[in-house]
C-alpha cells in the first residue's frame, strides 16, 4: 500500500552484486519533512540503498516509490529531475573549477536565471564560508568545506529528498559539528527530506526523528532517533561515534 504522507517508500528490496546479495528484504520509508538516519558499519549495505535509489544500481526484487510514483527502473537523470539528490561519499568535487562553477553544475538542468539565482543566493547563506570562497579553486578548500559545496551543490538542484552518504566521513571534529547543525537547518527551515547515511551513529542519531540499523544488507532495528540512543543494543554496536 502507498501511503500519501510518505515522500519515499522503499520495499521488500533486494540488491545483488554478482550473486551476491548487498540489500535482503530491505523495507524503509520516509515520511514527508522528516530525517531518516541509516546506521550501521561499513559494508553493511547503507550506500547500496542509496544507490538503488537513485537508479545507480538496479534492483532485483521489491520495489521503490517516491511520491507515490513508482521510480526503480528509471535513469539516474530521470530520478534527479524527480526532485531527489544524493551527495555521494567523498566530496567529489571539480577541483579546478571555482566555488561558483561547482554550485552552479547543480543548476544544470534548471532554467529562469532568477529562480535560480534565489537557490544560489539561498544555498551562500546557508554556508557563509562558501560566500567568503566564491572564487576560489575547488580542490584549495578543507575537507570540510568541499563537503559543505558538494551539500550546497545537491541544493542547487532544489530537492525534495537530500541523499547523504557519510558526510561526516573524514572532517575535523568542529566541522562536523557545522555540518550536522546545516543538516537539521535544510530539514527544519527548507522543508527537504532527508536520508542520511552516517557511520557516525551518534551523530545521526542525535538529528534524526527516525533511524534503521543495518546489518549484512537487513534492517535489524529500527525505531525513533532518541529511543534507539538509549537502546542497550544500539549502545553496545554502534555507538562508537562522537560529534
Amino acid at each position: 500500500m502507498i501511503v500519501a504522507s510518505r515522500i519515499l517508500q522503499f520495499q521488500d528490496v533486494e540488491l545483488y552484486y554478482d550473486r551476491v546479495y548487498a540489500l535482503r528484504g530491505v523495507t524503509i520509508e520516509v515520511t514527508e519533512g522528516e530525517t531518516v538516519a541509516l546506521i550501521g558499519a561499513n559494508g553493511a549495505g547503507k550506500s547500496s540503498i542509496l544507490r538503488a535509489i537513485t537508479g545507480l544500481s538496479k534492483i532485483d526484487q521489491g520495489s521503490i516509490y517516491f511520491k507515490g510514483e513508482r521510480i526503480d527502473g528509471l535513469e539516474p537523470a530521470s530520478i534527479v529531475a524527480m526532485g531527489i539528490a544524493m551527495v555521494p561519499e567523498g566530496r567529489r568535487v571539480f577541483p579546478f573549477m571555482s566555488v561558483k562553477d561547482n554550485l552552479m553544475m547543480g543548476a544544470f538542468t534548471r532554467k529562469g536565471k532568477a529562480e535560480i539565482r534565489r537557490t544560489l543566493d539561498g544555498v551562500l547563506e546557508r554556508f557563509p564560508r562558501l560566500k567568503e570562497r566564491y572564487r576560489q579553486s575547488a580542490g584549495t578548500l578543507s575537507g570540510g568545506e568541499q563537503q559543505m559545496l558538494v551539500i550546497g551543490r545537491a541544493l542547487m538542484t532544489r530537492p525534495r529528498l537530500l541523499l547523504l552518504d557519510e558526510p561526516s566521513l573524514g572532517i575535523a571534529p568542529k566541522l562536523v559539528q557545522d555540518i550536522a547543525r546545516s543538516i537539521v537547518r535544510i530539514n527544519r527551515d527548507d522543508g527537504v527530506s532527508v536520508l542520511l547515511v552516517e557511520q557516525n551513529s551518534r551523530m545521526a542519531l542525535s538529528i534524526s526523528h527516525r533511524a534503521f540499523a543495518i546489518t549484512t544488507g537487513s534492517v535489524v532495528i529500527s525505531g525513533e532517533s532518541r529511543d534507539l540512543l538509549n537502546d542497550s543494543r544500539i549502545k553496545a554496536a554502534y555507538l562508537g561515534g562522537s560529534v
